[in-house]
């Protein structure tokens, strides 16, 4: 579970789309694995995308590494790796 308690910027709430996707994706759990700071990034990524296409696209992304494992944001990600 991760340390919410730890985390300096404001916790992003998950959207409905959002939480819709990682249930389907069957990687719910693999976020929740994540570090809370890394739960959080994704959420606020995604969020701040002005255009749908944006969005979907960030959230490709997210699910992309979530399933592959090892990889954060573009950027290696030893402890999650599969």
């Amino acid at each position: 579970m991760s340390d919410w308690s730890k985390l300096k910027r404001k916790k992003e709430a998950m959207p409905v789309f959002i939480k819709t996707a990682l249930s389907k994706s069957r990687l719910m759990e693999a976020y929740k694995k994540r570090p809370a700071y890394q739960q959080n990034d994704y959420l606020a990524w995604i969020k701040r995308g002005k255009q749908e296409v944006t969005k979907q696209k960030r959230l490709k992304q997210m699910l992309s590494e979530l399933k592959k494992g090892g990889v954060y944001m573009n950027m290696k990600h030893k402890p999650s790796k599969k």
